[in-house]
């Protein structure tokens, strides 16, 4: 099988994890910090933006591919696909060091658990159809 919807998603937040990451190693190159965050606020906030990232979005992307593979509908799946994209999009826009609730950090969250949950949805529907 071929995870084509998926697929799309997967490689759009692949690209994003590539920005995320590299935000980090322009800081640590320019700052000089080679480990963690050196008790630089600018450097924690840019590894949480990439840490956080990582933490959601394998897991979001392997329930999508579970819910395409046992035949969810296309529509459903990218809906799903691109409520999670748009809230990783999102997110780390409101990640700042001296505010913790922000109006992005939110909609990212929210959007990214929405995600999660909406995939998990898919794959019982079609395990309890």
């Amino acid at each position: 099988m071929t995870f084509q919807i998926t697929g799309i998603y997967a490689s759009a937040l692949g690209v994003l994890a590539i920005i995320l990451s590299f935000h980090v190693i322009l800081h640590r190159a320019k700052s000089g910090i080679s480990f963690l965050d050196g008790g630089n606020p600018q450097m924690a906030e840019r590894i949480r933006r990439h840490g956080n990232f990582m933490e959601y979005v394998p897991l979001a992307l392997i329930l999508l591919a579970i819910a395409e593979a046992g035949g969810a509908p296309k529509l459903w799946l990218h809906a799903d696909g691109a409520l999670l994209l748009a809230s990783r999009l999102i997110h780390p826009f409101g990640i700042w060091h001296n505010q913790s609730k922000t109006p992005a950090r939110l909609a990212g969250a929210s959007g990214t658990m929405l995600a999660i949950l909406i995939a998990v949805g898919l794959i019982v529907w079609k395990h309890l159809a």
